[in-house]
């Protein structure tokens, strides 16, 4: 029945279905569904705004000083005009700064040919044959689907797989992509591209060289500070990054403005990072509420083509910080049921792992899981990270057969005993 659903939702997604040929996408329904569905979230986050009596400014901010920002249109900010005529400040009581980042550039000849991952849903054009340079979460999430769409991708990666995650589960994720027809050229960089007589781009890096149609970056993000003026009020940054230094309140070293999200330095990423900490800190302002932001055990998804989900810790960094004699892994390897039919599924691809405390009453300290739906599952057992759950916890939980999430409730086999975690049966 599901599988029925499927079927008729990728159609709006631009799918198409003829009988005894395999499915293509059509690029151009597909990017037009999505440009619809961001104006119509823009258009909901403007009425919400005017809902809530917000004033929406599109104006470009440079801080002035502590309480004082200055107001450029849009029209006059590339502008070498140095009329102040359409110029306006404002002041407030506290300043919020929440502007994110911008993907990095692509440094080297011809770098100017890439697009990022910001732009890939704007392009009209088919992408055609894909060049994705990076090793990021987000070069991986767009080789996945890309691949899943059937095109020609390719990914480039100068070092590790998903630096800052599990390398277990990285390496996982890299064999996997690879072995579905993901290609990888591992330890290299783009060193020069230029344009082919038919309009197509030329990639040459050390050692080898070929054409795409398409290269798209995904080689980290930089914060957009540069021209907020933050040093017209003394606001303190990182030398090394760019971003705004916080404390646990989200104040800057300046009393009065503060910073959320990813222009913070030392934080996590994330969307939901951004808007739960946004909250907290307009209820701390505006409210008696005293609660902090718990950037502790914060759940997230890599959502390549199986989906990895992790919260807590990574196996490398739980034996740093408690010692290897002291940290327990517990791990399967196992088969989704609606995978056991399909010719084409793999036996055991799936795989999960808790990594326990055993100087601390076996207390979890990091979940991952690589499996379809592995957000959803991560997400369910997030509370349970929060609330100090033991692995004792997990084995005493009864599992909903037949689901995914079962399989953490039967994990027995530990990486230390040597013994196969392979899934023999149901």
């Amino acid at each position: 029945g599901l599988l029925s659903e499927f079927h008729q939702d990728a159609k709006s997604f631009g799918w198409k279905f003829q009988s005894e040929q395999e499915p293509f996408l059509d690029w151009g329904e597909l990017v037009d569904a999505i440009s619809n569905h961001i104006r119509s979230l823009n258009f909901g986050y403007t009425v919400q705004l005017r809902e809530k009596n917000v004033a929406y400014l599109n104006k470009l901010g440079k801080i002035l000083d502590s309480h004082t920002i200055e107001l450029v249109p849009i029209a006059d900010s590339d502008s070498d005009d140095d009329s102040m005529s359409s110029r306006s400040t404002i002041t407030a009581e506290n300043i919020v700064v929440a502007v994110g980042g911008r993907p990095n550039n692509l440094e080297c000849l011809g770098g100017e040919l890439a697009i990022s991952s910001d732009d890939i849903f704007w392009k009209k054009e088919d992408p055609g044959k894909v060049l994705v340079i990076g090793a990021s979460y987000v070069a991986l999430e767009c080789a996945g689907f890309l691949h899943a769409f059937k095109r020609d991708v390719t990914v480039m990666a100068r070092s590790i797989l998903l630096r800052g995650f599990d390398q277990d589960m990285a390496n996982k994720i890299g064999k996997n992509m690879e072995a579905h027809g993901t290609k990888f050229i591992h330890g290299r960089v783009p060193t020069k591209l230029e344009k082919t007589n038919d309009d197509r781009i030329r990639v040459e890096w050390d050692g080898g060289y070929d054409i795409f149609d398409t290269v798209l970056t995904a080689i980290g993000r930089r914060p957009d500070t540069q021209h907020l003026g933050l040093d017209n009020a003394g606001v303190e940054v990182s030398q090394r990054t760019g971003k705004i230094v916080t404390n646990e309140l989200e104040q800057t070293n300046i009393p009065s403005i503060y910073a959320i999200g990813d222009v913070q330095e030392g934080h996590l990423e994330l969307t939901p990072v951004a808007i739960k900490s946004g909250k907290l800190l307009a209820k701390r302002l505006f409210s008696d509420e005293t609660t902090l932001m718990d950037y502790a055990n914060v759940c997230t998804t890599i959502f390549t083509p199986l989906e990895y989900g992790c919260c807590g810790l990574s196996e490398e960094d739980a034996v740093s910080k408690f010692g290897e004699d002291s940290v327990e892994v517990y791990h399967s390897y196992f088969t989704p049921l609606e995978w056991t039919i399909p010719e084409n599924r793999n036996f055991n691809e799936c795989y999960c792992k808790v990594i326990v405390n055993k100087s601390d009453n076996d207390l979890v300290v990091g979940f991952h899981i690589m499996s379809p739906n592995a957000g959803e599952i991560t997400q369910g057992f997030g509370i349970g990270m929060k609330l100090g759950m033991k692995f004792q916890d997990i084995s005493n939980l009864v599992g909903i057969h037949p689901t995914i999430a079962e399989e953490l409730t039967l994990l027995t086999v530990t990486k230390r005993s040597g013994e196969s975690a392979l899934k023999t049966g149901c």
